[in-house]
């Protein structure tokens, strides 16, 4: 006798570890960008060009987890969002910290736009409250970054911030997912 796997056991299952990876990854990141965000220095700047490539190969495995949700459209999206920023990151560290903060407050925007579409879709899946709200958070946040480069108190800190918010959104997600997985198992 074989057992076979409910599609949507297995997503939930694969997206409950990809976001415990996810959350130990920003917050391990938040803590080296806050360590050495006082200056654009080359730790900093590897740092915010590595986020957005993280940010990729977590889309791509996302991509390959979830093939039955069907989010794929707006998981592309975010890997062409993501890359597009890891480009234009690796360009704003050379011109200073409010340009960072352009470029990072306008990826906040769109792949916030690109979390909350996908999450939506997704919410039957179980867990994804808290990956709507997160995508709704990266909006708005995105627009308080641009606003914080135009002014005297233009900091990567609160990017250390955000990073660690959006880590514990993906706790969260992961927790929830794991009562559904083990719900699944019964």
């Amino acid at each position: 006798m074989t057992t076979t796997v409910e599609p949507s056991t297995a997503t939930a299952s694969a997206l409950r570890n990809l976001y415990l990876v996810r959350f130990g990854f920003a917050v391990v990141w938040a803590v080296l960008l806050f360590l050495t965000a006082a200056t654009v220095g080359p730790v900093s700047a590897t740092l915010l060009v590595l986020y957005p490539l993280f940010d990729v190969a977590a889309a791509v495995v996302d991509l390959r987890a979830s093939k039955a949700a069907r989010p794929a459209v707006g998981l592309r999206v975010n890997v062409v969002l993501s890359l597009l920023a890891a480009v234009g990151l690796g360009v704003a560290v050379t011109s200073g910290i409010p340009a960072v903060l352009r470029v990072w407050g306008a990826w906040a925007i769109t792949a916030g736009l690109v979390q909350l579409v996908v999450a939506v879709r997704r919410r039957g899946l179980g867990g994804q409250w808290a990956m709507i709200l997160s995508g709704g958070i990266s909006v708005l946040a995105g627009g308080g970054f641009v606003m914080m480069a135009g002014g005297p108190d233009a900091a990567l800190t609160p990017l250390a911030g955000y990073a660690t918010l959006g880590g514990i959104f993906f706790l969260v997600s992961a927790l929830r997912l794991h009562r559904v997985v083990q719900g699944a198992a019964r």
